[in-house]
């Protein structure tokens, strides 16, 4: 029986030994690790192609305007089919939190980081040393600065985006005869974009509109209830004020509902840039009359497939162009691939978009 009982132990020793190593062997094969990102990026498609795995990093997450980006991302990864894709950035705007996340999903091993930096100079550090580690570093929505990122997606130029926030308002407040004092209500005034489109709206506002006059600029931390009480303040400081601009998607809503409450719909205007969906209330009762916009699910869209096209080779420095799938032929400016031209929703056109 002794004898019996041996044979019985080494054999189940053997058996157990033998389990212990294929789970090592398996865990220590090609692809393997420890995080669900490198396991995205050394993983392949049902084709065998290498997946690359995409981190699309926003401004602030939960905003509906980055969602409404982050779905465009989501319908490429589909059609491309070896794209891998992570959304994720800091619920509260900040650019510290960027900075770590950029660092975090470095060491994870992404093949890509699209970030729309809410300070460049805070997460260009970060950007730099992914771009070290042989990550392909691009910016979307806002850019960064210039060495930390390969190629900047740009939903259309500055100028045009600038001009089409002050013509509209001109246009809304009644024609360039009408003497006007208007205000700006940014996000943050660290935000490198909305600082470059003040600034062409400065110009654009001195050289065609010399009715208009900007009395103020004022932020709102990317927060609506103090874009709602920055537009109250400015009211009571200027009480002959005739217009807003909100040019983020929280500040816009922010303003037009401070101006609703005040009772003076139709005659403060509002216009600015948001989502569709998030004005459609304001523009139906005419406290806004004018949206400006793009198309954010097409500037997701375009986002990824920049990225996949850098991650596997087929975008170099030096293209003019950019085959973006079912978005068409791009142009490329340098290194800032162009989404197209602006949108305005009104009342003829807005129930006609739904993002």
């Amino acid at each position: 029986m002794k004898s019996s009982r041996q044979n019985i132990s080494k054999g189940w020793i053997t058996t157990a030994f033998t389990a212990v190593l294929a789970v090592f062997l398996t865990a220590c094969g090609p692809g393997a690790s420890n995080n669900e990102s490198s396991n995205a990026s050394a993983s392949s498609d049902k084709n065998g192609s290498k997946k690359i795995t995409i981190c699309l990093i926003p401004k602030k997450k939960g905003l509906p305007y980055f969602t409404s980006c982050a779905a465009g991302a989501e319908l490429a990864a589909a059609d491309l089919g070896n794209v891998e894709l992570i959304y994720d950035g800091p619920t509260d705007g900040s650019p510290e939190k960027q900075a770590s996340m950029i660092e975090q999903y470095t060491l994870k091993g992404v093949d890509v980081i699209a970030v729309s930096p809410n300070d460049p100079d805070v997460v260009a550090p970060a950007m730099r040393k992914a771009r070290e580690k042989g990550i392909k570093v691009i910016s979307w929505d806002a850019d960064a600065v210039q060495d930390a990122r390969d190629y900047f997606v740009n939903q259309a130029t500055a100028q045009a985006i600038a001009h089409g926030m002050v013509d509209t308002m001109v246009s809304d407040i009644g024609g360039p005869d009408v003497k006007a004092e208007v205000a700006i209500v940014t996000a943050y005034l660290t935000a490198a974009n909305q600082n470059v489109w003040i600034q062409h709206m400065k110009t654009h506002i001195a050289d065609t509109y010399p009715n208009l006059n900007l009395v103020a600029i004022k932020p709102s931390d990317e927060d609506q209830k103090l874009a709602f009480k920055v537009t109250q303040d400015l009211m009571k400081a200027y009480p002959d004020i005739k217009g807003f601009f909100g040019i983020s998607s929280v500040s816009f809503p922010g303003a037009a509902e401070a101006v609703k409450q005040a009772g003076k719909s139709g005659e403060v205007m509002v216009t600015g840039l948001a989502t569709p969906n998030s004005m459609k209330s304001y523009v139906k009762d005419g406290t806004v009359k004018s949206v400006v916009l793009w198309n954010t699910s097409e500037l997701g869209y375009l986002t990824v497939m920049v990225g996949e096209a850098l991650a596997t080779g087929k975008l170099s420095s030096g293209a003019t162009s950019f085959d973006a799938g079912k978005l068409g032929e791009k142009k490329i400016d340098g290194d800032h691939v162009l989404l197209g031209d602006i949108l305005v929703f009104n009342q003829e056109n807005i129930d006609q978009y739904d993002f």
